[in-house]
């Protein structure tokens, strides 16, 4: 039996039997990390109050054989999340940061990019930075980690620049195109001002952007740039994106 410890973020906590509950942790060195906290839903557990979503800790725990899930033995808390649950913008957007991550993260890799990424996002939106764009800042980034965003400067198959001759992505396509190279009518044309944004989010950090306040319809427009991607992708949607549909149509 193995004895490892990390630095971790909470990303999803649900009850077991009785007492236990199943935490999933993101790790910059392991990645996910599924394991029982043994009597955690007990009154005086030793991790009581430490299991919050987006919650950033050091954890420990017990690694046996080939089992998928270990066995957590010790969390200490170190950036509490719990101020997200006053605002119930940044708590959805929360919620669709730690699906992101169970979705595109996978066990037991190496994941420090990933790792950073939710991290900053997470400080964001505890230092009250637009949800709105703390969000699309997050999903431009992870579908870019995980290879799958086009990049917005010139058209894969002809190279001609896209601030020059517009781009449009094709139906249940992850490349962007340029107009002369559709052979029918895109799913989403892209404006000069999102690929703009894109460019940005290349260079800058979340709060360097915030001082470009973005409009709203460019931040639309990346929203649902990055929706079809992902679900071209997935072939599905994450069912944190609809809770925010319902809940706040869209962020």
């Amino acid at each position: 039996m193995q004895l490892v410890s990390s630095e971790a973020i909470v990303l999803d906590v649900f009850d077991l039997h009785e007492v236990d509950r199943i935490v999933t942790l993101l790790t910059p060195e392991h990645g996910r990390i599924k394991g029982v906290a043994k009597g955690a839903r007990r009154k005086y557990s030793r991790f009581a109050g430490q299991l919050q979503t987006l919650a950033k800790v050091d954890a420990t725990w017990f690694v046996k054989g080939d089992r998928e899930l270990v066995r957590l033995s010790g969390l200490e808390l170190k950036r509490s999340a719990e101020k997200l649950s006053n605002d119930l913008d940044a708590l959805l957007v929360g919620g669709y940061l730690a699906d992101h991550m169970l979705e595109f993260v996978q066990e037991n890799e190496e994941s420090r990019h990933f790792y950073r990424l939710l991290d900053s996002a997470v400080e964001a939106l505890l230092g009250g930075l637009d949800p709105r764009l703390v969000a699309r800042y997050f999903e431009v980034w992870t579908l870019r980690l995980a290879g799958i965003f086009p990049v917005p400067l010139e058209c894969p198959q002809c190279g001609r620049r896209f601030s020059e001759v517009g781009a449009g992505l094709p139906r249940g396509e992850y490349a962007l195109l340029c107009r002369a190279c559709h052979h029918s009518a895109p799913d989403e044309e892209v404006s000069q001002e999102v690929l703009a944004f894109l460019l940005l989010t290349r260079y800058r950090r979340m709060d360097e952007l915030a001082n470009e306040a973005p409009e709203r319809r460019v931040l639309a427009g990346v929203e649902a740039l990055c929706a079809l991607i992902r679900r071209a992708f997935l072939q599905r949607e994450l069912k944190s994106y609809r809770v925010l549909e319902q809940a706040l149509g869209g962020t």
